[in-house]
């Protein structure tokens, strides 16, 4: 590819825990400097009450874990497809429409991209998964038109996507000296994606690809799905999941639920639930769990108990045991973590996640044997049992491991240059 001096357009990957955006620039990196000289942006938006303004990122994230009052959102991405795209929240006393969350994200991207590159960005290719909403062809093309448009709104006039798999496998490609047949594992925040796709120097030159694509997968199983599991199995029993009340009755489960969930964290938050917790609490045969539950909704510190069982969920990819500290709560609360017991929680997730790739082989008629590599990129792909399971489907691949947070996005920018100049 010819060597551009101004790029025209740029590549976003709009992910589910991290953001970047890229552009080609001889002689300088591909990704952009987004928040503190990092090329991540963290998918959090903190609307800060006390200071009645709007921070993005690591400064929203700080805000919130340093005990500012407002409204922290995460994990904006998982609300595409889903029936939250079309409601609202309320911050600051107003109703917000989840779309426009998203719009000030994504346009906070756009204006970041701009400032560091020095000039304004017309057209973009964004990333998306190979599926946003798992069998249900409608809802996911209504999930990637959403998108669309919210990116026209912003201010691009040119917008067209890529699957996040293919994008990394074109910034695998980019330092390859033979051909392979290379499996890309993304496992992202949100999705796990793979693409079964040919990849060499001489391909890389082709502008048409479609014949070295053999087949794409994906499944609606992601990194806070793991987060989700880990907290449920190790965190919420804490809080009372699965006790008793005294009439023998179990504890309504949906506001465990709801707080090990990224994106529906602030429903716990609601007057509805916050009555109900209040009411079952008078009925709860152990005070002590559903004391640290109203403690925890009283703070509104959901989002920073997330926050800890996601730091155990990374810990744990390197150890076999790490320590979940809930002393916020209750002075000297610590509760152990095993690598096994977080394995144990995620198995169905990872039986999941391993039987959309046994079935991508099968659908695209290609032998375990025949696959070179296993290029592995997204911040989720680093847990242990997942690298397993795949590992002993393809014993004979080798395994790379990608710049986890930015293969995508310095796909998604070769790729803008493809198709825009």
């Amino acid at each position: 590819m010819t060597p551009v001096s101004a790029a025209r357009a740029c590549g976003i990957d709009f992910g589910t825990s991290n953001s970047t955006a890229g552009c080609l620039r001889p002689g300088l990196p591909t990704l952009l400097p987004l928040e503190d000289g990092k090329a991540t942006l963290p998918s959090v938006v903190f609307f800060n009450a006390e200071e009645a303004v709007t921070r993005f990122g690591r400064a929203g994230l700080a805000d919130y874990l340093a005990g500012s009052e407002g409204r922290l959102m995460r994990s904006l991405k998982s609300l595409l497809g889903s029936s939250l795209i079309d409601g609202r929240t309320e911050v600051q006393g107003r109703a917000l429409a989840f779309r426009d969350l998203l719009a000030q994200f994504i346009g906070e991207i756009k204006r970041r991209a701009d400032d560091k590159a020095g000039r304004s960005f017309d057209q973009v290719v964004l990333g998306r998964p190979v599926y946003f909403v798992d069998d249900d062809a409608a809802a996911d093309q209504a999930a990637e038109d959403t998108l669309a448009a919210i990116a026209r709104e912003v201010g691009f006039a040119d917008v067209s996507f890529q699957f996040e798999p293919i994008a990394a496998a074109y910034h695998y490609e980019t330092g390859i000296d033979r051909e392979e047949l290379v499996l890309v594992a993304d496992i992202g925040g949100g999705t796990s994606d793979f693409s079964l796709i040919r990849l060499s120097p001489e391909r890389a030159r082709a502008a048409d690809r479609r014949g070295d694509l053999l087949a794409n997968g994906g499944v609606h199983i992601g990194g806070t799905d793991f987060d989700r599991s880990l907290s449920l199995a190790c965190a919420m029993p804490l809080l009372g999941y699965r006790s008793q009340l005294k009439t023998g009755r179990e504890m309504p489960s949906s506001v465990f639920f709801n707080l090990a969930t990224w994106h529906t964290i602030n429903f716990a938050y609601t007057r509805q639930s916050l009555a109900e917790q209040q009411r079952l609490a008078l009925d709860a045969r152990d005070e002590e769990k559903s004391a640290r539950l109203l403690a925890l909704l009283d703070e509104r510190a959901g989002h920073w108990l997330a926050n800890e069982v996601e730091g155990v969920k990374i810990a744990l990819s390197g150890a076999e045991v790490a320590d979940l500290s809930l002393d916020r709560l209750e002075s000297g609360l610590v509760q152990p973590v095993r690598r096994d017991e977080f394995d144990a929680a995620g198995t169905p997730l990872v039986e999941r996640v391993a039987a959309t790739v046994a079935a991508l082989l099968r659908d695209a008629g290609v032998a375990a044997g025949d696959i070179d590599t296993v290029f592995f990129t997204g911040g989720s792909s680093g847990i242990p049992r997942l690298r397993r399971a795949i590992a002993n489907l393809l014993p004979g691949a080798r395994a790379v491991e990608g710049d986890l947070f930015g293969s995508i996005g310095a796909g998604l920018a070769v790729e803008a240059a493809r198709r825009y100049g």
